[in-house]
Parts: C-alpha cells; sequence; structure tokens
C-alpha cells in the first residue's frame, strides 16, 4: 500500500480502511455495482444493471473473511460473533452493510453491502434512468412543499432510500431536519440536518438505543422534519402519533408490496408497540396521519420503476380509503429485454394542490399544466373533480 507522505491524516485512515476490506475494496470503489453479495471466503458475487453475477475474487480463507468483517463493524461501532451472529451496520462511505456469522450462518459468513452512489442520485437521474416522470416529480416536489406525510413504500431493492433522499432534497433549505435510522446511510444537503442513529445494547446487555427511543426523543428537538429511515417495528405508532401532532412534512419508508399492503403493514407495525389498541382506532391514526404513499417496484428486468403514488383519504366504516393519482402500465419489452413501462395519471385532482394553494406556494409547471386551477378548469369553488 502507497500513501503519499502529503496526504491528510483522513485520507491515510480511509486508505487504511479501504486496505482493510481486502478484495471488496476494489468492489467498493467500482461505481457500476448495486450491490456486493459475499457467502463464504470463496463466493463473491455482485449486482450490476439488475444483473447479479459470480465474480472472481475470493478471500484468503476464512479468517481473512473475519477480519474483513471486523474492520467493518468496529469502524462504526458495532460488533457482530458467536453470540450476537446479526448485525447492521454501514461502511464509512455510507453503503449499508447487513452480515450474518454462525451458528445462524451454515456454510460461512455471509456479508451483504448495499451500495449507494458517492454523489447522490438526484430527481433528474431517476427521470432519466426511467424510475418516475418528470409530472409524476413534479408531485413528489409538490407533496413535499405542501408538507404531506409521505411513505415510501417497496419490497427489498426496489430504491426506497434512494427514493427518500430524492424525496428528502426537495425540503426547503431553511428548515431544521431530524433524520433517525438503524445505521446512517441518508444524504441530506441542507445546511440544519440533525442525525440519530440507534445503538445496540453493549456486551452488558446495556445501553441499547432502539429508534423508537430516537424519534421520541427527536420530538424534543424542535424539528421541522422528522425522517425515519425505515419503519420495521413499534415506531410506527411513535412515527403515526409525531405526524398527528403538528409535525407536518415527515417522511419515512415501509415494506410493503402495494399501497394497500403498506396500510396492512403499518398495522402490524403498530401492534407490534406492545399498545392494546383496537384495530379500528389504528387505522384512524393511519387515516388522520398519512397523506401519501410512493410505491415503488422492480420490473423483471431489474430495473426499478415508481408503479403508484396514491393520496390517503380518510376513513369509510372499518376501511382505510385511498386515491391513486398515478398507475403503471407494463406495455411490452424492447429488443434488448429492457421492460417498457408507462407511469399515466388516473386523472383524479390530488388534494395536496389546494395544500398548495392554501399555503400560497407556486404549483410546479408540470403540474400547472396538467392540474389548472380551478378557476381555470371552469370549475366551482369547493367542487370536486371526478
Amino acid at each position: 500500500m502507497i500513501v503519499e507522505l502529503n496526504a491528510s491524516p483522513y485520507a491515510r485512515q480511509m486508505d487504511e480502511y479501504l486496505a482493510g476490506l481486502g478484495p471488496l475494496r476494489e468492489l467498493v470503489e467500482d461505481d457500476s455495482l448495486t450491490e456486493i453479495m459475499v457467502k463464504g471466503p470463496d463466493a463473491i458475487y455482485v449486482e450490476r444493471a439488475g444483473r447479479v453475477e459470480l465474480t472472481d475474487l475470493r478471500f484468503g480463507d476464512h479468517h481473512a473473511l473475519l477480519e474483513t468483517i471486523q474492520v467493518i463493524v468496529t469502524a462504526v461501532g458495532r460488533r457482530v460473533n458467536s453470540r450476537e451472529p446479526l448485525c447492521d451496520a454501514r461502511l464509512l462511505d455510507g453503503s449499508r452493510v447487513a452480515i450474518s456469522m454462525a451458528p445462524v450462518a451454515l456454510n460461512g459468513p455471509l456479508v451483504t453491502i448495499r451500495k449507494f452512489s458517492r454523489d447522490p442520485f438526484r430527481v433528474a437521474d431517476l427521470v432519466r434512468f426511467g424510475t418516475l416522470t418528470e409530472e409524476a416529480a413534479a408531485i413528489l416536489e409538490a407533496c413535499v412543499l405542501a408538507r404531506c406525510n409521505m411513505i415510501i413504500s417497496g419490497a427489498t431493492g426496489t430504491g426506497k432510500t434512494t427514493m427518500l433522499n430524492v424525496c428528502s432534497s426537495f425540503i426547503p433549505a431553511h428548515e431544521r431536519i431530524v433524520t433517525i435510522e438503524d445505521a446512517a446511510e441518508l444524504r441530506l444537503n441542507q445546511p440544519h440536518v440533525c442525525t440519530l442513529e440507534a445503538q445496540p445494547a453493549d456486551l452488558s446487555g446495556d445501553g441499547q438505543i432502539p429508534i423508537r427511543e430516537l424519534v421520541k426523543h427527536s420530538l424534543r428537538m424542535r424539528p421541522d422534519r422528522i425522517i425515519v429511515g425505515e419503519c420495521r417495528g413499534g415506531e410506527a405508532l411513535d412515527m403515526l402519533q409525531a405526524m398527528n401532532t403538528g409535525h407536518d412534512g415527515s417522511l419515512s419508508t415501509i415494506h410493503a408490496n402495494s399501497p394497500r399492503d403498506c396500510i396492512a403493514r403499518m398495522e402490524t407495525l403498530v401492534l407490534m408497540a406492545g399498545m392494546d389498541l383496537p384495530v379500528r382506532a389504528i387505522r384512524q391514526q393511519i387515516a388522520s396521519a398519512v397523506d401519501v404513499i410512493v410505491q415503488l417496484g422492480r420490473m423483471r428486468d431489474g430495473s426499478r420503476r415508481l408503479t403508484a403514488i396514491s393520496e390517503v383519504v380518510g376513513m369509510e366504516g372499518e376501511v382505510v380509503t385511498m386515491q391513486d393519482l398515478y398507475t403503471i402500465q407494463i406495455e411490452g419489452e424492447d429488443e434488448t429485454g429492457r421492460v417498457i413501462t408507462r407511469l399515466t395519471p388516473t386523472g383524479v385532482r390530488p388534494r395536496l394542490l389546494d395544500r398548495l394553494t392554501e399555503g400560497g406556494i407556486p404549483l410546479p409547471q408540470a403540474l400547472a399544466s396538467a392540474f389548472p386551477a380551478r378557476r381555470d378548469a371552469g370549475l366551482r369553488p369547493g367542487a370536486r373533480r371526478l
């Protein structure tokens, strides 16, 4: 390893850290990859352009792989061993890492690294990739400016964190943002961002600080926006309560396959909080707290797409009611096997446009043409477009 004598202490430290990653270093530095998957010392897979392939890289032996794992976890204050064989961590560049070891991993240690671009994707990048359209991007911007509470929903690997980063980029620079994550990976450019990261228990079982506690703590930090990287437990209840008590414009992600499944998933997560709440009360909380669900999906060619934007309207009886604003249509494949999709508006006028008008916020140009003001459209005040 050659380090320039005039290199800064940080540069030298980073070079030593990357050297400690062994054969993973060149993969971590390869911006064309989105995932690195280690299956024991003799098999390293990567995902490139939506396709998984086996590389010719190997660790020298089992011990070399364990040494690399220790470099990863100790750098961010985590640990993993036979007593605690599961660990969620991150690389120093922000990439997410999931580690599994014996006795739960039977065929050798497993390391999965979800890589992120060194330069976070912007909305223009997602439009260029075909993930969403300019009109859908304008809807997302309007949702953020109107301080809608948004849930980004999707299965594993559909780009929820990337979409969360993009939506967060629309937050005005003067607002105070508190981010809460298991492993800090969000990268926001606003100047006033407060980053909180959950902590595991120490060797004696003490010192654990879960996301749920951080959500409660964030309410005392005078946030303009609260962003929870992912709701996957009882913190969903605290997030809903925060949304319902004046913290408009909050954002989070959740694992679900459709907007309707997202509602059901939130119900389940709230029940995990241990509160004996009736289902109707939970649904009322969701209906009054959540404004918009942004659904992401992964096509059979590996590409990621925004598949639906849905507004939560309210309650009818025991059911949370929604209306789709945009849905995806699959139109076939091109000659290369790439799936051709079209994100189409349903014709329903988004309620959030009225929130923009009431707040005196200019309508993005892409929406002004798609959804003209009521007076321009010849509708009487209060009339609802079907």
